[in-house]
């Protein structure tokens, strides 16, 4: 009996996206607090840069990376295929986590084994709220790390938070404009 699936490097480094919903970029990292760690687990969409899913807890396991998965596809409700990029841990490998992904119409594509720069997109990003957050705050619960994790990523970050990367734009400035490019090329 198999637990996990491992897939190919589609992604190969093509840190490209042509459209929002076209590739998503996932991994988890830990934020101490005085209880203990926190996990966060985090979906970005490659074109935007935006955080579209996520889910911090006290416990690093296939559920919270399948609850940030699902807040993904609830939000964005992308439009045919999806490119899904993850390393190779084992929550991203469940077949829970592939079939949900498989549910929402997704391809995967996993990071060579050992190489960060695979997944560096969004390694970036759980750089920039360490730097920008975490090392700024000293958490003593749990609870207050998450709210805040929460007010960084929905309130700074997709929202206000310029990137060299998209124009000196927002995530979500960004994604309002292609999408309202769109309508006027319809229109």
């Amino acid at each position: 009996m198999r637990y996990f699936t491992l897939t190919e490097n589609v992604l190969n480094q093509t840190f490209v996206a042509e459209r929002p919903n076209q590739v998503y970029m996932a991994d988890i990292t830990y934020i101490p607090t005085d209880e203990g760690w926190v996990y966060l687990a985090s979906l970005m969409d490659l074109y935007s840069r935006k955080i579209v899913g996520w889910r911090a807890d006290a416990r690093m396991t296939k559920e919270l990376c399948i609850a940030a998965l699902e807040q993904a596809f609830k939000r964005q409700s992308p439009v045919g295929s999806v490119l899904h990029h993850s390393d190779r841990g084992s929550q991203y490998a469940s077949h829970d986590y592939q079939n949900k992904m498989q549910e929402y119409d997704m391809v995967g594509s996993m990071s060579r084994k050992g190489n960060c720069f695979d997944n560096a997109c969004i390694e970036s990003f759980h750089s920039i709220i360490k730097r920008e957050l975490v090392y700024l705050e000293k958490f003593k619960t749990r609870k207050q790390a998450i709210q805040r994790i929460f007010e960084y990523i929905e309130i700074w970050y997709n929202r206000e938070r310029v990137h060299a990367s998209i124009d000196f734009l927002s995530p979500a400035e960004y994604e309002r404009r292609y999408f309202h490019t769109q309508q006027v090329k319809a229109s």
